[in-house]
């Protein structure tokens, strides 16, 4: 049987089918293939101005350093573009330690500045205190993906701003995006469908705008790139990340994409010509500013003061 040729280039061994394209690409091919689609994107959504200041949100994992080694290649052809990496540290024993070193070491070698921003110094407590706390109280309606979701949040975008970013960039990958759509759908969550998006509109002072990349990215194409360009990065699962409901919508949405290939984009695409419509619903919501914190809330009372108030 003869070996497949890279469908791109016509020369090279070929080592991975892109099944909903029908491309068969070489390492070089694959790996330009990203590099090009995440800057197709940022044009098609105009995410970048040329002299912005970008905060990317670097956890450690596979997408987030995919994306920083992306954004420091594109650096150098925008000059007045600047970079700085801000990481959360939830404070998560035996897990959290791993993925800064690794953080730390990519933005070394890349000579990024990196900032570090921390569960423990913004809220007084570590995710681990905070679950062990809701927890000893009986609170066992949000899991610890819940808490962490909305604290990591306000963590990034306070991080965004101590380092003066203008922007947050962060690596949500194609599989993110469809997740979360799907999520709150079944949570019928009509604000957070129209919000989601690949670039959050500024809608107060406080809240940085967020754009996201590597949106139409799969997961698998993210991990694959990292493991191509020999990117060093944290592969070990969080341990509470078996208690969150996205993993069911995950295995869901694979299923669907391994029977119908392109389901990932359809859903996508299908969302974003829906959002208009969505979005007009959602300018009757304003912002106000927390009582406790004041940072931004939709309500009175931020979800994160709320969570806290419970904890303690």
């Amino acid at each position: 049987m003869d070996t497949p040729v890279c469908s791109a280039c016509k020369t090279r061994e070929a080592f991975f089918h892109r099944q909903y394209s029908g491309e068969t690409l070489c390492k070089k091919c694959f790996t330009q293939s990203i590099e090009a689609k995440a800057r197709a994107t940022m044009t098609r959504y105009h995410m970048l101005s040329f002299d912005d200041h970008l905060a990317v949100a670097v956890s450690g994992g596979k997408d987030s350093l995919s994306l920083l080694h992306i954004l420091a290649k594109l650096k150098r052809f925008r000059p007045k573009t600047t970079l700085t990496a801000v990481t959360v540290d939830e404070g998560i024993k035996g897990y959290r330690d791993e993925a800064l070193e690794i953080a730390v070491a990519n933005c070394k070698k890349l000579e990024i500045p990196h900032h570090i921003v921390s569960f423990k110094e913004l809220y007084g407590f570590t995710l681990d205190e905070i679950i062990f706390k809701a927890r000893s109280k009986g609170e066992t309606e949000l899991t610890a993906c819940a808490y962490c979701g909305v604290l990591r949040r306000k963590a990034i975008n306070i991080g965004a701003r101590q380092v003066k970013a203008n922007k947050v960039a962060t690596a949500h990958t194609l599989d993110d995006e469809v997740q979360t759509i799907l999520m709150n759908i079944f949570h019928g969550d009509i604000m957070r469908l129209a919000k989601e998006k690949p670039v959050t509109s500024e809608v107060h002072p406080l809240l940085v705008q967020k754009i996201k990349p590597f949106c139409e990215i799969p997961e698998k194409e993210s991990a694959l790139y990292a493991y191509v360009k020999k990117i060093s990065f944290q592969d070990t699962p969080c341990p509470y990340a078996s208690e969150a409901l996205r993993n069911d919508i995950r295995g869901m949405i694979n299923y669907m994409e391994a029977k119908h290939a392109g389901t990932k984009f359809t859903v996508f695409k299908a969302m974003e010509r829906l959002r208009p419509a969505l979005e007009e619903t959602a300018k009757k919501e304003s912002f106000k500013t927390c009582v406790e914190c004041g940072e931004p809330s939709a309500l009175d009372l931020c979800k994160t003061c709320e969570m806290l108030r419970q904890v303690r």
